[in-house]
C-alpha cells in the first residue's frame, strides 16, 4: 500500500471537498439534507467568504464548471466581473499612474461571485435560499475558529487599518483587540446583511423569485447602494501609495449579470479537458497539454528532473502566450483556435531544448505582432516588488500574508452532478470594509494593462484576464474528473502537474495531490507590481538533493520551498459505475474531503 497523507474518500451517495474543512463538512451536510450538489457548493462556498476572508469574499469574483448529471460537457459560469463605465485608461492616467494599484477602491470591478451562485442556484439548485446561507450566517454571527494565518494577516495590518481604513479596523480588530488564532470570530455585520437579503427575498413566495428578489437586492437594491455612497464618497490609500477615490457605482452593478458559456477543451492521451476561455488563463494548460503532447513523459520519472524540467519549460511558453494574446473575447477576436492547434504546438514545442531558457518567448501569430511587442516591452521593465499593501495575489504561505489569495471547491453528488468552483477576490487586505456590510470590496482590475490596443486594457464593461480556473476532465474510462487549487498565476501549474500525474502515472487522487509539487515564476505576474523572475524555478523538498541539483545543472534558477507549501489542490471524481473518490491537500493543514 502507498502511504498517502490523508486517505482517498470514496462512496456512492456524495463528496464534498474544498480549502476549509468547515466549508467541506457544510457541503455534506446538504447533500445528507438532500440537496444536490449546486446547492452544496453554494453553501460551501458563502462559508467560505467568513471562514477565509483574507482569501475571498462577497463582493468577489468567481469562475465555476458545472456537469448536471446527464450532460455529456460542462458548462462555464462566469462571475467575473466587468471594468465600471468610469475605468478608461484616461481616467487612471489623470491620477498619476502607470499601473493599476493592486489594492484600494481603484482596482475595483463589478462583484461577480453572488450572482454566479445565484442563476447556478436558480436554474440548477432544489434547495431554499435560506437553508444556502444559514451556515455562512451561523458562523459569522456565532463564530469560527480563526485560521492562524488570518489572525497574522490581519496583526500585520492592524496599524494601517486604523490609520487609513477605519471601517476595515472596526470589522477585524473588533474593541480595538487584535483576534487571536483559534479563538472564535464573528463578523456580525456580515450575518446581518445575508438576513437581510433574506428578509426582501422572503416577501415574495416561490425558490426561484427569492434568488431573484436576492439577486435584486444585491445588485440594484441595498448593497449596491450601501457600496455607491460609500465609493462616491471615500477616499483612501492604496498600494500606489496615494489615496484615490474609487469609480465602481449602483449602476455599474445594475448594469451587470453573471453569464454561461461553453469552456474550451483539448483531447490528450485518451483524456478529455476543459478549462475557461481566455478571460482566464485557464487556456494556459490546455496549451501545454499541446505542446507535451509530442513529448515522452511516460518514460520519465514524474518525480524526476527531465519531468520538472520538460514541463517547465512548456508552462514558460504557454504563460507567454497568456501574456501576450489571452483577454476577454467579447472585446476582442482572440486568435484561441490558432493557439490551441496541432501546427502550433509542434512549432513551439521545437523550443524546448535540454537548458532552461530565460527569455520571455510568446509566438508570433500575422497581425498580432504589436501584442507580442507589448508583452515583451511589459516583461523588459519588469516592475520589481515594492511594499504595497493589500496588493497581489502570492503563490503560497512562503510569501507575505499580507498579500490575497483564493479558495476552492469540488462537488459531486449522488445523481452524478458536478462543481468544480475558485472564488476569490475581496480580500479583507486588498480593500476597504464597506460601511454597514462587513464585506470589502475586491481588486481584480489590477490585472489591466493602461494602454491601448491589447487584449487585457483597461476599458469599461471589459472582464480583467483573471487567473482564477477551475477543472474538469474525462477519462479514457468514462471517469469523470473536477479539481482545482488556489495560487494566483500558479493554478494552472500546480493543476497540469497533478493532471499529469494521473494521466502517466495512474495515481490516485490522493496519491497525486501529495506528490511534490514545482512552479516557475519566469513570466509576467498577473498582480501588482507586474513582477518577472526570468528562470525562476520553485520545488518542494520533497523532490531530494538530486533532483534540485540536476534542476540547477540545467540553468535553472532554483528555489526550494520550505516542506509541504506548494499547492492547495483539492479534487472529486465520479467513475461510470457510480463510484465516487475524493481528495484534499494536506499543505497548510486546512483543506479537508468529505463523503460517504
Amino acid at each position: 500500500m502507498t502511504f498517502t497523507t490523508r486517505p482517498e474518500i470514496t462512496g456512492t451517495f456524495g463528496v464534498a471537498t474544498s480549502t476549509h474543512w468547515i466549508a467541506s463538512a457544510v457541503g455534506m451536510g446538504v447533500l445528507e439534507r438532500g440537496g444536490n450538489a449546486f446547492d452544496a457548493a453554494a453553501a460551501m462556498g458563502f462559508v467560505l467568504h467568513v471562514v477565509e476572508p483574507h482569501l475571498n469574499g462577497p463582493l468577489g469574483d468567481m469562475p465555476m464548471l458545472i456537469k448536471p448529471a446527464g450532460d455529456t460537457e460542462p458548462t462555464m459560469v462566469c462571475g467575473q466581473g466587468v471594468a465600471p463605465a468610469r475605468a478608461t485608461i484616461a481616467h487612471f492616467k489623470d491620477q498619476g499612474l502607470e499601473l493599476i494599484p493592486g489594492s484600494g477602491l481603484l482596482a475595483t470591478v463589478v462583484p461577480g461571485a453572488f450572482d454566479a451562485w445565484m442563476i447556478t442556484l436558480r436554474d440548477h439548485g432544489s434547495l431554499p435560499l435560506r437553508d444556502i446561507l444559514e451556515p455562512a450566517i451561523h458562523y459569522a454571527r456565532t463564530g469560527h475558529p480563526l485560521l492562524p494565518r488570518v489572525a497574522n494577516t490581519i496583526a500585520g495590518l492592524a496599524d494601517f487599518f486604523a490609520a487609513e481604513w477605519p471601517t476595515s479596523h472596526a470589522t477585524w480588530v473588533p474593541g480595538g483587540a487584535l483576534p487571536q488564532a483559534g479563538a472564535l470570530f464573528r463578523n456580525p455585520q456580515l450575518a446581518d446583511t445575508w438576513e437581510q437579503v433574506l428578509s426582501e427575498a422572503e416577501t415574495v413566495s416561490g425558490r426561484e423569485a427569492q434568488i431573484e428578489a436576492a439577486r435584486k437586492a444585491f445588485y440594484s437594491g441595498f448593497i449596491a447602494e450601501a457600496i455607491d455612497g460609500f465609493v462616491a464618497d471615500a477616499c483612501l490609500m492604496d498600494a500606489s501609495g496615494t489615496p484615490h477615490k474609487g469609480i465602481l457605482t449602483g449602476q455599474d452593478m445594475a448594469n451587470w449579470q453573471a453569464s454561461y458559456e461553453a469552456p474550451l477543451q483539448v483531447d490528450y492521451h485518451g483524456w478529455t479537458v476543459w478549462k475557461g476561455g481566455p478571460w482566464t488563463q485557464g487556456p494556459t494548460l490546455l496549451q501545454s497539454l499541446k505542446l507535451l503532447e509530442g513529448l515522452p513523459l511516460d518514460q520519465m520519472d514524474l518525480n524526476g528532473a527531465d519531468f520538472v524540467h520538460h514541463v517547465t519549460e512548456a508552462m514558460k511558453l504557454a504563460f507567454a502566450d497568456r501574456e501576450a494574446y489571452y483577454g476577454d473575447p467579447s472585446f476582442t477576436e482572440i486568435p484561441i483556435g490558432q493557439l490551441l492547434s496541432d501546427g502550433y504546438a509542434a512549432d513551439r514545442r521545437a523550443l524546448i531544448g535540454g537548458v532552461a531558457s530565460t527569455d520571455q518567448r510568446p509566438g508570433r501569430l500575422p497581425g498580432h505582432d504589436a501584442w507580442v511587442e507589448a508583452m515583451l516591452s511589459h516583461a523588459a521593465l519588469s516592475h520589481q516588488p515594492g511594499h504595497a499593501i493589500g496588493a497581489g495575489e502570492p503563490t503560497m504561505s512562503h510569501l507575505t500574508e499580507k498579500r490575497g489569495d483564493t479558495v476552492h471547491l469540488d462537488v459531486i453528488d449522488r445523481w452524478g452532478n458536478m462543481v468544480s468552483a475558485t472564488p476569490s477576490g475581496g480580500w479583507l487586505q486588498s480593500s476597504p470594509v464597506v460601511p454597514g456590510l462587513g464585506m470589502p470590496l475586491n481588486s481584480r482590475a489590477q490585472m489591466f494593462w493602461l494602454e491601448d490596443g491589447l487584449p487585457t486594457s483597461l476599458a469599461p464593461g471589459r472582464r480583467p484576464r483573471t487567473t482564477l480556473s477551475p477543472s474538469m476532465a474525462r477519462g479514457p474510462d468514462g471517469a469523470e474528473l473536477a479539481f482545482g487549487t488556489p495560487g494566483g498565476d500558479q493554478q494552472d501549474q500546480w493543476q497540469l502537474i497533478y493532471l499529469l500525474r494521473l494521466v502517466h502515472g495512474g495515481l490516485n487522487l490522493q496519491e497525486g495531490i501529495d506528490a511534490p509539487l514545482f512552479h516557475t515564476g519566469h513570466f509576467q505576474s498577473s498582480f501588482y507590481p507586474r513582477e518577472v523572475n526570468p528562470g525562476h524555478l520553485m520545488v518542494e523538498p520533497g523532490f531530494g538533493t538530486d533532483v534540485i541539483e540536476a534542476l540547477r545543472a540545467k540553468g535553472h534558477a532554483i528555489e526550494v520551498a520550505e516542506p509541504w507549501t506548494v499547492g492547495r489542490l483539492t479534487a472529486a471524481s465520479r467513475a461510470p459505475d457510480g463510484l465516487l473518490h475524493a481528495a484534499a491537500t494536506p499543505r497548510l493543514m486546512q483543506a479537508y474531503a468529505v463523503g460517504r
